[in-house]
C-alpha cells in the first residue's frame, strides 16, 4: 500500500506507480483513479508529484496540454498545407492544358491560313495558264484528240 512510504522520500513512494506524493504534509497517497485529476481536499495540484518527484502535478498537466496542442496544430496545419497543395496541383494541369490547348488552335488556324493562301496562289497560277475549268478566261488548254 502507498501510506506505508509515507514520511520517507518522494522517489520511494513514487516507484509504485499507483501512488500519489503530496509535499504539503510529505505523505505517499493512493492516487484517486476515480477521477482523473487528484481532488484539491487530498492534495492541492502545486503540491502533488506523480511519476517524477522534480515535476508537480500541476506543471505536469501544463506541459501535457501543450504538447497535445502542438501535435494536434500541426496536425491540422499539415493537413491544411496538404489540402493546399493538392488543390494547387490540380489547377495547375488544367491551366497547362488550357495554354497547350490554345497553342494547338493558334497553330491549326495559321495552318489553315497558310493552306487558303497557297490554294489562291495555285488558282492564280492554273488560270493564268489556263488550267481551270470554269475559268472566264476566253483561252483554254489545247489538247490532242
Amino acid at each position: 500500500a502507498c501510506s506505508e512510504f509515507s514520511q520517507r522520500s518522494c522517489e520511494e513512494c513514487l516507484k509504485n506507480v499507483s501512488c500519489l506524493w503530496c509535499y504539503t504534509n510529505n505523505t505517499c497517497i493512493d492516487y484517486p483513479v476515480r477521477s482523473i485529476l487528484p481532488l484539491s481536499s487530498l492534495c492541492s495540484l502545486s503540491n502533488a508529484r506523480w511519476g517524477v518527484c522534480w515535476i508537480n502535478f500541476e506543471a505536469l498537466i501544463i506541459a501535457i496540454a501543450v504538447v497535445a496542442g502542438l501535435i494536434l496544430v500541426s496536425i491540422a496545419v499539415c493537413c491544411c498545407y496538404c489540402c493546399y497543395c493538392r488543390g494547387r496541383s490540380r489547377s495547375r494541369p488544367d491551366e497547362e492544358e488550357e495554354r497547350l490547348a490554345r497553342k494547338r488552335e493558334e497553330r491549326r488556324l495559321q495552318s489553315l491560313q497558310r493552306k487558303h493562301e497557297r490554294k489562291l496562289k495555285h488558282d492564280e497560277i492554273r488560270k493564268k495558264y489556263g488550267l481551270l475549268q470554269d475559268s472566264d478566261n476566253p483561252y483554254s488548254r489545247f489538247e490532242n484528240e
